[in-house]
């Protein structure tokens, strides 16, 4: 029994230093910021990502239950758009050409990665049947976050 609690943890550590690889990696693409305490803070460099949820296909037991569905889809939807513009997007494509003509082109796409920091700007009902949330995050928070990080 001790060695599977050995193994277990072997495992769990050795995935926590492919994370913390992963983490430095992120830092160092991140633009430079430098913060020197008692001076200004640098301007905020906003980024912004909507997320947009259709109302009427959520599960739900009546239309306010299929709105707060939509409301939280929205948002999950935006934070793996900011996901996106902070740790890049894993892009996968096959083209199948026969005879010289073309028979198959697909691509798949994967985010992966932490969002901290982001707010809700706004969330909102666009049209009649879809719900909108709009996300900010400051660049400089999280490169500094990063940065706090790695030391």
């Amino acid at each position: 029994m001790a060695a599977f609690w050995v193994l277990a943890a072997t495992l769990l550590l050795g995935g926590c230093e492919t994370i913390s690889d992963s983490a430095a990696k992120v830092g160092d693409s991140l633009p430079d910021v430098t913060v020197v305490p008692g001076t200004a803070q640098p301007q905020p460099d906003w980024v912004r990502a909507t997320g947009y949820a259709p109302i009427s296909l959520q599960p739900g037991a009546n239309q306010q239950h299929k709105i707060l569905m939509a409301m939280r889809a929205s948002r999950l939807r935006a934070y793996q758009e900011l996901a996106g513009m902070v740790h890049g997007q894993y892009v996968f494509g096959t083209t199948t050409v026969r005879d010289m003509v073309l028979q198959n082109d697909q691509f798949k796409t994967a985010v992966s990665g932490i969002v901290r920091g982001a707010r809700v700007v706004k969330s909102y009902p666009v049209q009649e049947d879809t719900y909108a949330t709009i996300l900010e995050l400051d660049m400089n928070q999280v490169q500094q976050a990063w940065a706090g990080a790695q030391h």
